[in-house]
């Protein structure tokens, strides 16, 4: 992925995101011990998705770049005498 698809989304997306890289990146070193695998170069592309990702996340913590804010869920205000929830 682009740098740029990584700022458009939230703290949350990227930090889950990052857990899913990681794990696919330790089962890939697994497998290439034991036996070959089918695309190589995905190790490569996982350590570097997995760089940008921490890069993007310091920018926003140090305030460089920020990321987009976590939608908020609407609510909807209920009048003190109104039976409806």
């Amino acid at each position: 992925m682009k740098v740029f698809e990584f700022r458009e989304k939230t703290r949350e997306e990227l930090i889950d995101m990052l857990n899913g890289l990681h794990r696919e990146l330790f089962n890939l070193r697994l497998r290439r011990g034991a036996q070959e695998l089918p695309n190589p170069l995905r190790l490569r592309t996982l350590r570097r998705d997995i760089a940008r990702i921490n890069t993007v996340l310091q920018e926003d913590e140090s305030g460089i770049k920020k990321l987009l804010e976590p939608k908020k869920v609407a609510t909807k205000k209920v009048k003190k005498g109104d039976k409806r929830a």
